[in-house]
């Protein structure tokens, strides 16, 4: 949407290692079609740039409505949302092939949005200061409770998600500023340990109370991961947003 990347590398990066993804419901067009028509067409119609957004239940993070779009939103826990466009896209995912061959086909559902800052997203600075107080903060109450992730499973997921970031360095496409990458590398990392601690079983909390104590600790560790991730992704529309008032 910026012109710093082609609309086919656009759409296989969009794409990864799932085996196509369309798009329906795109206006002036009657049935689903590609990713790179797709981009283009949205470019026509009004569109400058693309925000993420990354909804949880009692969270409409980077929403901005209508109901009805949140409500699907909500129900995938991901969308995007245009800006210049009162467009937003939901994605549906099916898994297709024989057993052992099983891959991902995504239909991204265009729905009307109202334009409208989006709910909840914080800018870089604030995203980056806040991770920062929420990992300390919760990193001191799993410590006392003995039940930060451990073990070969998580050291397992940790070992594949470094080398994963040794593999692709470039984490968000060309444009972007460096503490973008900064802030989402950060978050990525914090949500992946989250995510270890809430799957690691109940560790050390051997009582209910301790348990929920963990719980209560990862929660906003997980929002504002999830915070910080939304800011990271849309702070090139942001700054052109800024750059244009």
């Amino acid at each position: 949407m910026a012109g710093l990347a082609s609309p086919d590398d656009a759409a296989l990066a969009i794409v990864g290692e799932d085996a196509v993804h369309r798009v329906e419901g795109l206006p002036g067009e009657s049935a689903p079609v590609g990713l790179t028509l797709a981009l283009g067409r949205l470019r026509t119609l009004g569109a400058t740039g693309l925000r993420v957004a990354l909804p949880a239940p009692g969270h409409p993070l980077g929403l901005s409505g209508p109901p009805e779009f949140n409500a699907r939103a909500l129900e995938a826990e991901e969308a995007v949302v245009c800006f210049g466009a009162a467009f937003g896209l939901v994605p549906e995912v099916y898994e297709a092939g024989p057993a052992g061959d099983v891959h991902a086909e995504v239909v991204w559902q265009v729905l009307p949005v109202r334009e409208a800052p989006p709910a909840d997203v914080p800018s870089l600075g604030e995203a980056e200061r806040e991770l920062a107080e929420a990992l300390r903060e919760a990193t001191e109450v799993l410590s006392k409770l003995d039940v930060a992730a451990s073990g070969p499973v998580a050291e397992a997921a940790i070992d594949a998600y470094r080398a994963r970031s040794e593999r692709g360095r470039e984490v968000l496409a060309p444009g972007y500023p460096p503490r973008a990458v900064r802030v989402l590398e950060l978050a990525r990392r914090v949500a992946l340990l989250v995510s270890l601690a809430y799957g690691n079983g109940p560790g050390g909390a051997v009582s209910a109370g301790e348990m929920a104590a963990r719980a209560e600790a990862l929660r906003p560790v997980e929002r504002t991961a999830r915070r910080a991730q939304v800011a990271a992704y849309n702070s090139i529309v942001e700054e052109r947003e800024r750059g244009a008032r």
